[in-house]
């Protein structure tokens, strides 16, 4: 199963980051790659709003699948 992040992809806080009023679970839009291994997150609300945009380090995300994934 290929776990790499890519664009797009949907995301989840494994951890919270209450400097940027960001809580484990809350989840996210991957919409940019800043250097290997950091992503830029955008959180936006049941209505699509934005509410917050955080760069996020690869270790602090969860990879969600929304669709079923073969096992290997």
């Amino acid at each position: 199963m290929d776990t790499k992040i890519t664009i797009l992809d949907v995301v989840a806080l494994t951890q919270d980051l209450p400097e940027q009023s960001l809580f484990r679970g809350q989840v996210g839009t991957v919409v940019e790659i800043l250097t290997p291994g950091v992503y830029e997150i955008e959180f936006n609300d049941d209505n699509g709003k934005t509410y917050a945009t955080a760069s996020i380090r690869e270790n602090q995300l969860m990879l969600l699948h929304l669709r079923p994934v073969k096992a290997a």
